[in-house]
């Protein structure tokens, strides 16, 4: 029997995430960021701008789609050491639904106040919540993502590497929906954020969570450099319809991978086996949740553009991974059987 893990039927929409712009501490407009994402070959963008959430529905078109959301972030109290010494938490929260415009009030910060005062007006605030303190702390942070999720938006985990945060932190949290397998912004900017670590971590500890690439973009730097956060890690969402629903229905369903460039066109279950179809790649691996792992390469070094591999209830969980010869990867989401 043929069990589909990415959907036989719809379509492929590239994705960015987790962006900013100049409603918080971006250099580029909205506008502006929809233009260069479309040049990249973006369908969809989600605008996560820094504690505020604007709908941007005038950028929608038949080619392109906003999902508004916003990030908050999380720090550590320790004010005897540098800003740059202390961990920190960021979190995305994108609307699943188009007509959720209410955050959830989680004390509002320097970025409302500060660098956007003029959309204060735009921003609808859960006055029914209660006024969360951000202690930095495993269960407070937890309280939020569940929150979150409670509230109607889908959760993400940004950057473990940037926020030096470790094992003994990003193992406590509980309730998001996904996290930053890769975070192309912070890879650029010499972070270790390429993070197939930390996703074994959290689904061996029990966390049924996917993973997302995103670029985190602020344009700081013009397109044409090549620190530029960009069209770097990416989110491929398969759909039935360049349709906010149904995008934020894919996305809760898992029907997506992340990657730098590679392509994951099928992945499917049959006959105890998981098989794929990519691009043109170096090697395709199978990571497992016990002390096995598979890989598909040609001896000739001829590309693979095909792979499939023994999947089991005894191996946990099964994820795959394609890797070009420029060493980018694509990342599935993890199964388990």
């Amino acid at each position: 029997m043929k069990t589909y893990l990415l959907p036989p039927t719809g379509n492929f929409y590239k994705a960015n995430l987790h962006c900013h712009t100049t409603c918080s501490d971006g250099r580029l407009t909205p506008l502006q960021v929809k233009e260069l994402y479309r040049k990249k070959g973006y369908s969809v963008v989600a605008y996560t701008d820094h504690d505020i959430l604007i709908p941007h529905d005038e950028l929608n078109d038949e080619n392109f789609l906003a999902l508004h959301g916003f990030e908050i972030e999380i720090n550590e109290d320790r004010p005897e050491v540098s800003w740059e010494a202390q961990k920190c938490c960021h979190i995305c929260f994108i609307g699943m639904d188009p007509e959720n415009l209410t955050q959830p009030f989680w004390h509002r910060s320097k970025y409302l106040f500060g660098n956007a005062p003029k959309y204060r007006d735009q921003v609808k605030f859960d006055e029914s919540e209660p006024d969360y303190e951000r202690s930095y702390s495993g269960e407070a942070i937890s309280e939020i993502m569940e929150t979150a999720r409670e509230k109607g938006f889908f959760v993400t985990y940004n950057h473990p590497a940037w926020s030096r945060e470790d094992y003994r932190d990003y193992i406590s949290y509980n309730g998001m929906h996904a996290m930053e397998i890769m975070n192309g912004g912070c890879m650029n900017e010499g972070f270790e954020d390429y993070n197939p670590r930390v996703y074994d971590d959290m689904l061996s500890a029990g966390k049924r969570i996917y993973c997302i690439g995103a670029d985190d973009n602020h344009n700081v730097r013009p397109e044409t450099s090549r620190r530029s956060d960009s069209g770097i890690a990416f989110t491929m969402v398969k759909a039935d319809s360049l349709d906010y629903r149904a995008v934020t229905e894919a996305l809760a369903a898992g029907n997506f991978y992340a990657s730098e460039g590679p392509k994951i066109t099928e992945l499917w279950l049959e006959d105890g086996r998981v098989y794929l179809k990519c691009s043109p790649a170096d090697r395709v691996i199978c990571t497992y949740q016990v002390r096995k792992a598979g890989v598909a390469l040609n001896a000739d070094g001829s590309p693979v553009t095909e792979a499939s591999f023994e999947v089991g209830p005894e191996f946990g969980y099964f994820r795959v991974t394609v890797i070009d010869g420029a060493g980018r990867h694509a990342c599935s989401n993890a199964y388990f059987l």
